[in-house]
């Protein structure tokens, strides 16, 4: 259990509520601090054009790296009137059990591959031997270049659009206040852009990343752990399983295991 324990939660307004939902079954207080959210890209046409091309099949695989990817292509298929289950023609591949989940969900489409690492790199390797001709990604503004690169090595007509923008998020907690009264127990990242835009955060907002120091970083995935190191963070919790309910897993299995420390050698209270 993580009782007592006060989360930094860094997610999206919208994205935060699963993890906020997680951490209060196990008895801890989120502390809600957004650090990204999602809005539609400026310039929507390319989106709007390929999703026009897909329905008529000019794709054979769909590619979802995250499930901020797949709730953008739903609302933008029902701005433009257009059927998700006209999408069945193309295979999909998610990245991982959130997104394929998404998938189903959002888009009634079946889900035919998934990494069993959850990371680009791996996805990219198994689509790169699927007998693919053309694929779409649609994918943030900010999104990585490993997939559209490795796919196009492989001879790969790759189109990769902007699905949504990530922007830097407000509101939430004082966190700069709380960590200057040693008010915070974990801080949670669960994408490079919130590593980054934290950092943002607390230079406009008066506080430091050294205020970090004494708190417990968790980190969803290697990209994400990567993010933080190159900022001077040291990262605690990195789960093998790169979920959500994993990192709340790993806060639990780092608190029972050092109970009565804070996490880089301060004593707690």
């Amino acid at each position: 259990m993580l009782t007592g324990k006060r989360v930094v939660n860094t997610r999206s307004p919208h994205q935060g509520v699963e993890l906020d939902a997680l951490l209060r079954a196990r008895g801890a207080e989120p502390l809600p601090f957004p650090c990204i959210d999602i809005e539609f890209p400026h310039d929507a046409e390319p989106l709007d054009q390929a999703l026009r091309e897909a329905v008529q099949g000019g794709f054979d695989w769909l590619v979802f790296t995250s499930a901020n990817a797949v709730a953008a292509v739903e609302a933008r298929m029902k701005r433009l009137g257009l059927s998700t289950t006209s999408l069945a023609g193309s295979h999909v591949a998610a990245i991982g059990p959130a997104t394929a989940s998404l998938v189903k969900s959002c888009l009634g489409l079946s889900v035919d591959m998934q990494p069993e690492s959850y990371t680009a790199e791996v996805l990219a390797k198994q689509l790169a031997g699927s007998g693919a001709k053309r694929m779409l990604v649609p994918q943030s503004d900010q999104g990585r270049k490993v997939l559209e690169q490795t796919l196009a090595a492989s001879g790969i007509d790759v189109v990769v659009v902007t699905a949504y923008r990530t922007v830097l998020g407000s509101g939430g907690v004082d966190l700069p206040a709380l960590l200057k009264r040693d008010e915070v127990d974990a801080i949670v990242f669960t994408s490079p852009s919130t590593v980054k835009n934290l950092a943002v955060r607390l230079d406009k907002e008066g506080g430091s990343l050294d205020d970090l120091l004494e708190v417990c970083v968790a980190c969803i995935g290697p990209v994400t752990a990567d993010a933080a190191a190159a900022l001077g963070l040291q990262v605690n919790v990195q789960p093998d399983k790169h979920t959500i309910s994993a990192l709340v897993e790993g806060l639990e299995e780092y608190f029972a295991a050092e109970p009565g420390r804070r996490p880089h050698g301060k004593d707690g209270e």
